[in-house]
């Protein structure tokens, strides 16, 4: 979760920058969340499955969890708006934890609504 958060605030604080300006902003790459979520079947679906619907991941990292379990952790992010008219932005992030046999074990995906 800490790297979703990061990146939030990493996207938050440069859209604030720059809220000034009418500049048009992209961030990340989008990915098709609509197809990850009617394809994923936790504990069935492959790391390599996931590369092939959504590509590379923006991020990777570790999620340690509080009963010890570890998983790959891999972030997809995009932002997509004009900075004059932050709440016309659309916002997307997914993460899937992943195990050390390469399955899908959970994800947290989010969406703006449009």
């Amino acid at each position: 979760m800490r790297s979703l958060h990061g990146f939030a605030i990493s996207g938050i604080s440069l859209l604030l920058l720059a809220a000034c300006t009418t500049t048009n902003l992209e961030a990340g790459r989008d990915f098709d969340a609509d197809t990850f979520a009617v394809r994923v079947v936790r504990g069935q679906t492959t790391r390599d499955q996931v590369r092939s619907w959504l590509g590379e991941p923006s991020s990777t990292g570790v999620v340690v969890e509080t009963n010890g379990d570890r998983f790959e952790e891999w972030t997809y992010f995009f932002a997509q708006g004009a900075l004059s008219s932050l709440s016309a932005t659309r916002l997307k992030t997914l993460q899937v934890k992943i195990d050390s046999q390469g399955i899908v074990r959970g994800y947290d995906l989010s969406q703006s609504l449009k």
